[in-house]
């Protein structure tokens, strides 16, 4: 069998090395590096201490529109909800759902979290 010299990594050329280390710095001390907490839909309704439910919309609920929203919930490390973007659902049913959920406050985590809830609409 014959041996062969494992490859040697690849370097940076010192002119570069600056630059680098300069945007890694950057990146982490932005946030761009931090971890972000992901919760459970189960977890996120536990830690939520004020949570008012969305309205079914009059023309929704006349038209008798059903189905579900999904929504990916931003929080912030103090428990307020920081963003809010629509995953799924019908448009009559999603701005309801965002309203409330901005509204919603949940207990501190222990770094910014990011949660999935999902909202069913079902016509009386």
């Amino acid at each position: 069998m014959k041996y062969t010299k494992p490859h040697r990594p690849l370097a940076l050329p010192r002119a570069l090395q600056p630059i680098v280390s300069l945007c890694l710095l950057i990146a982490l001390s932005s946030g761009l590096a931090q971890a972000e907490l992901r919760v459970s839909m189960s977890e996120a309704l536990k830690a939520a201490v004020k949570r008012p439910s969305p309205a079914y919309s009059p023309i929704a609920k006349q038209m008798r529109v059903a189905g579900d929203v999904e929504v990916e919930v931003n929080i912030t490390k103090e428990g307020d909800v920081e963003n809010v973007k629509v995953l799924s659902g019908n448009a009559l049913l999603t701005a309801p759902v965002v309203k409330a959920v901005k509204e919603w406050k949940f207990s501190p985590f222990a770094s910014e979290a990011v949660t999935q809830l999902k909202f069913t609409f079902k016509p009386e």
